[in-house]
């Protein structure tokens, strides 16, 4: 088999069972396992998957830049964003999380919703101006360009003074054995500040992050109150993460 084969009888592997062991593939396949390791490399480079100890997941399409990703999967990021504003209530206080879900989230409020609403992005806060029962409280630090969000020393700082009652948090992945991920570190580290200061996170996922990874840990699966996902309840890895015990809100 060539490599370019290898390569495309691995993706489709990754695509089916949304992991990939390269000890069993190489042994599958009767090559090398430094063989199946270098066309892993390759790929992880082009970004078609993530490599993780032993093997590789499938690569998560949401570490795109902010523009780009704000004209993917519209319609399951709002039907994810309408199940989770109705988990605010009314006088609650809310840490919204950035990207493209959170911004969905604010457009799927009740129009009259009084709440307290803390963000680091300041594309959400703008978007809560058109909200006026809704009191918005912006954490500063460093503009993370990618995905609009202030992060940081300053930024964990100023979040240690919230006490929240619920975080809607973003992420790029969601798998059973990668558990939250993200693509950038200092935002990872963000995200777990935030969720340290809310009494329930629960995970923003439209469909494309569900059974994806991304390079860097945010949360386990444990540390969360449950997922929001549009995926159907037949998904590999919707029952995976049903069997282990997470909860999975559908949107």
């Amino acid at each position: 088999m060539l490599a370019a084969q290898r390569k495309e009888f691995l993706l489709a592997r990754l695509e089916r069972d949304r992991r990939l062991v390269a000890k069993d593939v190489a042994a599958e396949l009767g090559v090398s396992e430094d063989s199946v390791r270098r066309d892993l490399r390759e790929l992880a480079a082009a970004g078609r998957c993530q490599r993780v100890y032993g093997g590789a997941l499938p690569a998560s399409p949401a570490v795109a830049d902010y523009g780009t990703r704000r004209e993917v999967e519209v319609a399951s990021k709002q039907r994810v964003a309408t199940a989770a504003a109705a988990l605010i209530r009314p006088g609650a206080t809310v840490i919204l999380d950035g990207g493209t879900t959170a911004l969905a989230v604010t457009r799927a409020l009740p129009a009259g919703l009084a709440a307290t609403v803390v963000t680091h992005s300041p594309t959400v806060a703008a978007a809560l101006a058109g909200h006026p029962s809704v009191e918005v409280y912006v954490l500063g630090g460093r503009l993370f360009r990618h995905s609009m969000v202030t992060c940081g020393a300053a930024a964990v700082e100023a979040a240690q003074a919230v006490h929240a009652d619920l975080f809607l948090l973003g992420v790029t992945g969601v798998h059973p054995d990668a558990g939250l991920t993200t693509g950038d570190a200092d935002e990872a580290a963000m995200k777990r500040a935030l969720a340290r200061r809310a009494a329930d996170t629960y995970v923003l996922a439209s469909t494309e992050k569900i059974g994806a990874a991304s390079r860097f840990a945010v949360l386990p699966l444990d540390a969360v109150a449950g997922v929001i996902t549009d995926a159907p309840p037949g998904d590999p890895t919707v029952g995976r993460l049903t069997a282990a015990g997470t909860a999975v809100i559908a949107a």
